[in-house]
């Protein structure tokens, strides 16, 4: 089993800034990835920003320069940093974590940490 704790959401106000946090815990091992993505009221979940245990990141085009994902692979930690927040970023965040086995990557998803952004 893993499971994948979350923190840091919140209410900010518009050029703001917030830091999440996820620690996942269970049976890891092997390459794996781990990241953040989003969901806002009415769309689909989409990516935000991972990185992989052999030191590759990837953003989401839009979120690049204000979104800085950092992490340890080897605590199974992430973290992002999120800077000149906009009202449009208000969304539920989850921690992502995949674990590649069999040819194929298998995913595991935190419980989800509400950020609003608002005056």
């Amino acid at each position: 089993q893993v499971q994948l704790v979350e923190s840091g959401g919140g209410l900010v106000q518009p050029g703001g800034s917030l830091r999440l946090s996820c620690a996942a815990s269970g049976s890891i091992f092997g390459l794996r990835r781990m990241g953040w993505y989003r969901q806002a009221p009415g769309k689909q979940r989409g990516l935000v920003a991972t990185f992989t245990s052999g030191g590759n990141t990837n953003y989401a085009d839009s979120l690049k320069g204000r979104f800085t994902i950092s992490g340890d692979s080897g605590k199974n930690t992430v973290y992002l940093q999120m800077n000149s927040l906009k009202p449009e970023d208000t969304a539920v965040y989850y921690c992502n974590l995949a674990l590649w086995s069999s040819g194929t990557w298998r995913d595991y998803w935190g419980q989800g940490t509400q950020v609003t952004v608002s005056s």
